[in-house]
């Protein structure tokens, strides 16, 4: 069963003619449940607009887009966004931050004693999870860029969405840190059995933690090609599979895609809307 199918779909910034900005093009995408999918192209060319148009965030402009055979309109509990940036409140502890999206879906007078206690037992078991069960009663600025972005995908898992959507969460954390997190995310994506959708410029990332990557053209972005990653490199990834001969040549192979497309892509192409 698909959890997103995409048809045709485009997106077009800007109203007049003269100041359109074609982002998206005919884009033909299948998601299935249960999936980690990466998607990678070109800079600018058009990655993050199509994972903000799945949160809701943004409107396409022509195509449609399903989750669970339901058109996206808009945010929904059942998608859950983590971003490059962390997004924390640093007025609320770790715990608190994880707990917040819940508050903002509940009335906390209709909340009941066992929601209370069961909202709790879920951000604890999240925290262990992460490993920051130390931490809860530490603040943001107390803590790593590592760590913060543990607490952002916490709070997003908070509410056990059915799909997680990352815009190049690790892209601000140097390369040892953003190597644990590999390890982390594909071992939540194991347990908590959510359907990703992950954007990044790193192709060894893409490749790493993905079943398929999704390699776009330059701007307006349309799908060059979907590849089996499992089927080239297998289900089970360790340090040394970075270091296969597989891994190098599905590397080398998605690498060629898009360096030709960024040779194609136009001068005046920009970072606006990528």
């Amino acid at each position: 069963m698909s959890k997103v199918h995409i048809q045709q779909l485009g997106k077009v910034f800007g109203t007049a003619s003269a100041n359109a900005v074609p982002a998206l093009q005919e884009v033909n995408l299948v998601v299935e449940d249960g999936e980690f999918v990466t998607l990678v192209g070109a800079s600018g060319c058009g990655k993050s607009t199509l994972l903000r148009i799945l949160a809701g965030l943004e409107h396409h402009s022509s195509g449609s887009v399903h989750c669970n055979g339901a058109a996206i309109t808009g945010p929904s509990a059942d998608r859950a966004m983590v971003f490059q940036h962390y997004s924390l409140y640093p007025w609320l502890n770790v715990m608190d931050n994880i707990k917040f999206s819940r508050r903002l879906r509940v009335n906390r007078e209709d909340l009941s004693s066992s929601d209370v206690e069961a909202a709790s037992g879920r951000a604890d078991a999240l925290l262990d999870l992460i490993g920051l069960g130390k931490v809860a009663k530490s603040y943001p600025n107390q803590l790593s860029g590592g760590m913060q972005q543990r607490v952002a995908i916490a709070r997003a898992l908070m509410g056990q969405p059915a799909m997680l959507l990352m815009d190049e969460p690790f892209g601000a954390l140097d390369a040892q840190t953003r190597e644990v997190m590999h390890d982390l995310i594909l071992h939540v994506f194991k347990l908590e059995k959510a359907t990703i959708v992950f954007v990044t410029h790193d192709v060894e990332e893409a490749i790493f933690l993905a079943d398929r990557i999704v390699v776009f053209s330059a701007r307006p972005a349309r799908v060059l090609e979907v590849l089996d990653v499992n089927a080239a490199i297998g289900t089970d990834r360790t340090f040394e599979t970075k270091e296969s001969e597989a891994f190098f040549r599905l590397r080398n192979h998605v690498l060629h895609l898009i360096r030709d497309q960024t040779r194609r892509a136009s001068p005046e192409m920009t970072e606006t809307h990528s």
